[in-house]
């Protein structure tokens, strides 16, 4: 993806004409249409400067997806009282049928046993919560998918 589809994507996202962008930043319509064409590339300070406009990280404007923005947005949108209320294995069974499954042909327990043993070695060496323990050792698998899918 090039950095000016990233920059026109974020733009639209964030309900902007490039006219009212080139006016917050002090420079022609025709300067940010030349940002979104690749033609010309913002430097540093007005990139920092459009993604403080676009409420993005200087890394997200540069990776901009919108797909994976509503989702983040989705995501801080939602309180921990209708986050409870979800049947996760029941909502990703959907996309993944394996999960709502996979009960009749594995017996969870030992893989239970083994994981509870990560978390408390988890808390004990870390200090962390119950919660924070779970979420950092559902990141580290998340981590070694990753590497097993790159082969």
């Amino acid at each position: 993806m090039r950095l000016g589809s990233n920059l026109c994507r974020a733009r639209k996202k964030a309900g902007l004409s490039q006219e009212a962008v080139a006016e917050k930043l002090g420079v022609s319509r025709q300067t940010i249409s030349k940002w979104e064409t690749d033609e010309t590339l913002p430097d540093i300070r007005q990139s920092k400067e459009l993604a403080l406009l676009y409420k993005l990280s200087l890394d997200e404007l540069i990776d901009f997806d919108p797909d994976v923005q509503e989702v983040h947005d989705a995501i801080q949108r939602a309180s921990d009282a209708v986050t409870e209320k979800i049947d996760w294995t029941k909502a990703w069974g959907k996309k993944y049928p394996v999960l709502l499954a996979y009960p009749e042909r594995v017996d969870p327990a030992p893989y239970a046993q083994g994981l509870t043993e990560l978390l408390d070695r988890l808390k004990g060496e870390s200090g962390y919560s119950e919660l924070d323990a779970f979420l950092v050792l559902k990141d580290i698998l998340a981590k070694v998918w990753q590497q097993r899918k790159r082969g």
